[in-house]
């Protein structure tokens, strides 16, 4: 690794502007955004793909590997990604920072505490949470309903025996009533954090924040509790975005982490526009496959912030595609052209749904060692049938080397004289179930939604209160275009029942709760903790 600070000036960053954390990572001070913000944008460029698979498509690895290749190929380069989450990264997941030679560093310290972000997200809320009690306890002066306190509790930990909890017993403790805990980056103050411009945007956001109703029905708020400055005062440091590397000294901005399945999934708006004038080029990815991650960071961070991507990325695997086409994870390095083609249709509903927003798509197969050339050729031809660039993808184990074909191919969606029209998918004025079928319509392509009693009584209260204009965030599965895991490929025709709607205010977006989905994740058979070691010098081994 080279010092921060020497990746900092290489980026036209002086020392001045950086906040260190060690030698190797540093926090980005206001000061310096005074200092870029009237300096040109670079382009903006999504890296997502398609649903994912027990095998990995390499999101992450791809827009750490696209970035070091643009660099190598003369165009100043910077890549915004979010911060990784303890819960995935000692659950299922595992690290998340790229791999093989197209990793960002120090990937032990990035993957767990790192500079406290997360950490500062789940003292805000907790914080919160339990002023809302010790007013209840008080006194309760705004007459707060007990059963109808919406904020719950968080914690940075995939742990399903909290999901649902009784708060307040035995003497003195409390009202007794029922709540449960969300996985930290499932926090509204986690999407808070990655929406707003900076500190006074923040507070303002942290004020709107809903966490229940009064006896009369009324909407009570964070501001009302009083527990505002306070939350600031937590996340004061958390706000500014932090600066980091690849393995070959490219530019990294990592900042806010909040999941795609339950939340909007995309890196902070702060690190985003830093980036964009920092570089020629951003590459920035959204989480899990296009129908959630992009769709989300095209209709709710692009609409918030006011950007406009000038290309999407879409990564695919051979594995991903068979996958799709009805091959069990056991047999996915054996050669199965006919379920390769039928899983062709995954592919080609993302590329037709990022289409819509208006935004030029460009292939990414990421290669593995052990893929069938007649396999990948299969997929080069699905691309070049449909008319969308395609590139193999060899950042894993060649670094930049392996990603220059990738890299020309995206120097000339860029340089195109074909103008980006990119629009959000739904507009502003539409009341919250058209935007919702909108979105079940032409990106997943159901035939409509099915509102639960608990759903109508939600809409109720958005009608009530005047919300309409909210956007929406859909917490779905994100395995299947539908809200059925194991409904694979293309399906279409389905109908997406709507479990409920909550409010997140602050964030500027309603929560919609699709099919079996949970804000709490739980830890599978065998953790990815359980792997892990500290050897004698301090060296963490495991996290991959």
């Amino acid at each position: 690794m080279r010092l921060i600070t020497e990746v900092a000036s290489a980026a036209g960053i002086n020392e001045e502007h950086l906040e260190l954390y060690g030698k190797y990572k540093s926090k980005l001070a206001p000061s310096l955004w005074e200092e870029l913000k009237h300096k040109p944008d670079g382009k903006l460029v999504l890296v997502t793909a398609v649903n994912p698979t027990p095998a990995g498509e390499g999101k992450t690895l791809t827009t750490i590997g696209l970035a070091q290749a643009m660099n190598a190929a003369g165009v100043k380069t910077v890549a915004a990604l979010r911060e990784p989450s303890l819960g995935p990264c000692l659950g299922m997941k595992g690290g998340a920072t790229g791999g093989g030679k197209s990793q960002i560093v120090p990937a032990d310290e990035i993957n767990l505490h790192f500079t406290g972000d997360i950490h500062a997200v789940t003292s805000a809320h907790n914080l919160l949470s339990a002023m809302i009690d010790n007013h209840i306890f008080q006194g309760n002066l705004l007459e707060l309903d007990p059963q109808r306190i919406v904020w719950k509790r968080v914690l940075d930990m995939n742990d399903r025996s909290l999901r649902s909890i009784v708060t307040g017993l035995g003497d003195g403790n409390g009202t007794v009533r029922e709540s449960g805990f969300q996985i930290t980056t499932a926090s509204e103050i986690m999407a808070v954090l990655c929406l707003c411009d900076d500190l006074a945007d923040l507070k303002q956001r942290l004020s709107r924040m809903l966490v229940g109703y009064d006896m009369q029905g009324q909407p009570v708020t964070a501001k009302d509790i009083g527990a505002v400055e306070a939350m600031t005062a937590l996340l004061k440091e958390a706000v500014k975005p932090n600066l980091v590397q690849t393995l070959e000294g490219t530019p990294v901005i990592v900042h806010g982490g909040p999941f795609a399945n339950i939340a909007h999934g995309c890196s902070s708006v702060i690190g985003t526009r830093y980036a964009l004038k920092l570089g020629e080029v951003v590459v920035t990815e959204a989480g899990f496959g296009a129908d959630l991650g992009a769709e989300k960071f095209m209709d709710i961070k692009c609409r918030q912030a006011g950007l406009a991507p000038s290309a999407a990325v879409l990564v695919v695997t051979v594995k991903s595609l068979k996958y799709n086409g009805g091959v069990r994870k056991e047999e996915l390095y054996a050669g199965n052209r006919a379920a390769l083609l039928s899983g062709l249709a995954n592919m080609e509903r993302h590329i037709e749904n990022l289409g819509k927003f208006g935004v030029p798509v460009l292939v990414a197969l990421n290669h593995f060692e052990g893929d069938a050339p007649d396999e990948v050729n299969d997929v080069l031809e699905a691309c070049r049938r449909l008319g969308v660039p395609v590139a193999v993808s060899k950042v894993w184990a060649e670094g930049s080397a392996g990603g220059q074909e990738l890299a020309a191919e995206l120097k000339k969606l860029l340089g195109s004289d074909q103008a980006v029209k990119f629009a959000p998918l739904y507009e502003d004025h539409l009341d919250i179930p058209s935007k919702i079928n909108k979105i079940v319509t032409e990106i997943y392509h159901g035939s409509g939604v099915a509102f639960s009693p608990a759903a109508k009584r939600s809409l109720a209260v958005i009608e009530k209160l005047g919300l309409q204009q909210l956007q929406v965030c859909m917490a779905k599965t994100p395995y299947s275009f539908s809200d059925q895991p194991r409904l694979l490929g293309a399906p279409e025709g389905f109908t997406m029942g709507i479990r409920d709607i909550t409010l997140s205010l602050g964030a500027g977006f309603a929560v919609v709760i699709t099919g079996n989905i949970v804000t709490m994740p739980g830890l599978p058979a065998k953790p990815a903790a359980e792997g892990l070691r500290v050897d004698e010098d301090g060296v963490l081994h495991g996290l991959e």
